[in-house]
């Protein structure tokens, strides 16, 4: 049970595999929704994952800002079926955060919300900065953390 942060070249094999594997199971599988998962970023993004009983049970894609955004930016934001409902998501995300504060010096971090978390993100000082849109058919907003 270890949180564990690594640049693209640092993932192995088997680590990649199961990190894709989990976002297409999430992303495309249960929200059933066809979208192209490797984007192409895969390899300019930090990977911050959770491993327990030897699986990644949380993951989430982070970025430098100027990487992706104008802003530092979380993506992939994941926590395995089996492993919801334990705060895993809220630790995430506060991992994810202090990671992009305190190791890479950002000031402000974007994400790129499914509306229904809209809430979820609020609690940790995320605003809204654009009207609800679709992206992939699933209603998105785009929110701001300043730091």
């Amino acid at each position: 049970m270890t949180w564990v942060l690594k640049d693209f070249q640092e993932l192995d094999t088997a680590e990649l595999y199961t990190i894709l594997a989990e976002r297409v199971n999430v992303f495309i599988v249960e929200q059933e929704c066809p979208y192209p998962e490797i984007d192409g970023k895969d390899d300019e993004a930090f990977h911050l994952f959770y491993k327990k009983d030897g699986q990644i049970a949380a993951y989430a894609r982070l970025f430098r800002a100027g990487d992706y955004y104008e802003e530092a930016s979380i993506g992939r934001i994941l926590v395995k079926e089996d492993y919801r409902k334990q705060t895993l998501g809220r630790e995430l995300v506060d991992k994810a955060i202090s990671v992009l504060r305190d190791e890479f010096n950002e000031t402000k971090i974007k994400i790129q919300a499914q509306n229904y978390l809209r809430e979820f993100y609020s609690s940790f000082g995320f605003e809204p900065v654009t009207k609800v849109y679709l992206e992939d058919d699933i209603p998105h907003v785009d929110m701001i953390l300043e730091l």
